[in-house]
């Protein structure tokens, strides 16, 4: 399964900012592989802004539709008027592995549940905009084992079908090589054995 994700680096953030009756809405926007990393992310920001109102939040820690490593809270806002709109904006947007938090300083004037809900998503949907993306693939553990003669032209094939190579384990009779496959692609490795002479083995756990 491929999807998009925030193409930003570990511990950061993208921040995005609107106003509505003057009350300000500052979302920020995390790449969250886990639900730790998001939880980083929400403690910063209230470090960052003690003052604010709220730090109401939204993640999805997987990919898209899923159902475990998911949250969202209104963090004091009326029930269901911020996290779950902005829940639902990520849902929305067919992206995984994302988290907002918007931090809102409140203007003076009361929005009412409608225009809370309205003005969350909306500063969650401007935020996702200016996210630059990339795309991930799920991955599986795959193992095969070939002697040291076959390892050169066995990552040079697995480079060339951009399958990385996770982990290497030398014996005296070869090396086993730990790859990820990719999670959508049926596993087939004939190609690869048939340059290998034969001199390959797919081990099952």
């Amino acid at each position: 399964m491929r999807y998009p994700i925030p193409d930003l680096p570990h511990a950061d953030w993208r921040e995005s900012e609107l106003e509505v009756e003057k009350s300000r809405f500052l979302t920020w926007t995390c790449h969250a592989p886990d639900p730790a990393s998001f939880e980083a992310l929400l403690a910063r920001a209230r470090a960052q802004h003690p003052n604010a109102s709220h730090h109401c939040s939204a993640f999805i820690a997987g990919p898209p539709g899923e159902q475990q490593a998911i949250g969202f809270s209104d963090d004091g806002e009326p029930g269901g008027t911020a996290g779950r709109p902005m829940f639902q904006v990520l849902e929305g947007a067919g992206m995984g592995q994302v988290g907002c938090v918007v931090i809102r300083y409140f203007g003076g004037t009361k929005l009412g549940t409608g225009g809370l809900a309205r003005a969350y998503a909306k500063a969650v949907a401007q935020a996702l905009e200016a996210v630059p993306t990339r795309d991930f693939t799920q991955r599986t553990p795959l193992r095969m084992k070939l002697d040291f003669a076959g390892e050169a032209e066995a990552r040079a094939w697995l480079g060339e079908q951009g399958i990385p190579v996770d982990q290497a384990d030398y014996g005296a009779d070869g090396v086993i090589l730990t790859v990820g496959w990719p999670a959508d692609r049926e596993t087939n490795l004939s190609a690869l054995d048939n340059r290998l002479k034969g001199r390959l083995e797919h081990l099952t756990d």
